[in-house]
């Protein structure tokens, strides 16, 4: 009778390396493939936090809705640019902090030597290269956003990423992205900064906690990005609401003067915008609450990478909120369409 083969990787295969309470333990054994070699893809997978770009499309699809207009090719080309950026920027901080790791994060690739720095060095800048070719398919406009964008990438993981000026680099660099995708669309950016801004704030928060992830630290970081969430939330969802709708028309109707200075009545199908952009603001803020307020009351290494972690899921919601917002219905439906895959692949590739 002839013995079954098992299958190459064995039952281990699906083990996080990277796992989010592994900070200062033993990471697990990396998956092997048949020669014994560590499986290279799930290997890259780690360095890239592949679960984490689940995060980049709806920057420039937010970006679009912002400046008025329907996604397009040129848009498709901006997603490209920004999935490239983003991930250059993850190989590049890896490499540049492979010292550090060493000593708090040993498992890391590069640490445990599963990935050579030179090759994480390289696949920084093939990335960047693609990111800004693509750019540049889109326009001229677009590349006059991704060059700076690339450009605050490299100068946060090289040089900002242990200053005061890091979280607001990082936030600047997520801004940036959005006004990428208006920019690649519609060649103006103008409408697309107030979102920019809200969304870049976000990753000002999140960015500012994850500075003591791997050590613990003050309950200040996650407190105060628990009060920005809230703000964000409040702005987000902010309607000047005195009087009902159908009072509003009324009164706009009344009102002396020529009518082209008297109040728009209220659109159809505004109310049901303003009801998506509620839920999605809600989806934004329950994903955050509660790791941020953990966090704060006991500042750990593995309650603050949860936080982290949940804090970079909540960009997604957040984005397709800015979406609704500016009446992007389909598209931030799309958007938040993307949160559920997000968490279900960061369960196997920490997005930390």
């Amino acid at each position: 009778m002839r013995r079954r083969k098992r299958p190459c990787g064995g039952s281990g295969s699906t083990g996080d390396a990277s796992h989010e309470g592994d900070v200062g333990g033993t990471a697990p054994t990396p998956p092997r493939g048949c020669a014994g070699r560590p499986a290279r893809g799930r290997v890259w997978a780690e360095l890239l936090r592949l679960p984490a770009l689940f995060s980049v499309p709806g920057d420039a699809l937010a970006g679009t809705a912002a400046a008025g207009a329907r996604p397009n090719a040129r848009t498709l080309l901006a997603i490209g640019s920004s999935l490239c950026l983003y991930e250059a920027g993850m190989a590049l901080n890896d490499w540049a902090d492979r010292e550090v790791d060493a000593v708090e994060r040993p498992h890391r690739p590069l640490p445990s030597g599963r990935i050579r720095p030179a090759a994480a060095l390289t696949a920084a800048c093939v990335l960047t290269g693609a990111g800004l070719a693509l750019a540049a398919r889109a326009g001229r406009p677009a590349l006059a956003v991704a060059a700076p964008l690339a450009a605050t990438v490299w100068a946060y993981d090289l040089t900002l990423k242990h200053t005061p000026a890091g979280p607001v680099a990082m936030g600047a660099a997520r801004g940036l992205d959005l006004v990428l995708g208006a920019a690649a669309t519609t060649g103006r950016i103008r409408q697309a900064v107030p979102s920019a801004a809200l969304l870049g704030t976000h990753t000002l928060a999140v960015t500012t906690v994850s500075r003591q992830e791997a050590r613990g630290g003050s309950p200040l970081a996650p407190v105060a990005a628990l009060a920005t969430t809230a703000l964000l939330t409040r702005l987000v969802t902010h309607r000047l609401a005195s009087l009902p709708e159908s009072r509003r028309e009324t009164a706009a109707q009344a009102l002396p003067g020529p009518r082209s200075a008297r109040p728009r009545p209220p659109e159809p199908g505004r109310q049901p915008t303003a009801h998506l952009t509620t839920a999605l603001a809600a989806a934004y803020a329950a994903t955050t609450a509660r790791p941020y307020f953990h966090a704060a009351l006991n500042p750990s290494p593995p309650l603050t990478q949860r936080a982290v972690g949940a804090g970079i899921r909540a960009t997604i919601p957040l984005q397709a909120t800015l979406t609704a917002r500016s009446r992007g219905t389909a598209t931030a439906l799309l958007i938040a369409a993307l949160a559920p895959l997000g968490a279900r692949f960061g369960k196997k590739v920490s997005v930390t």
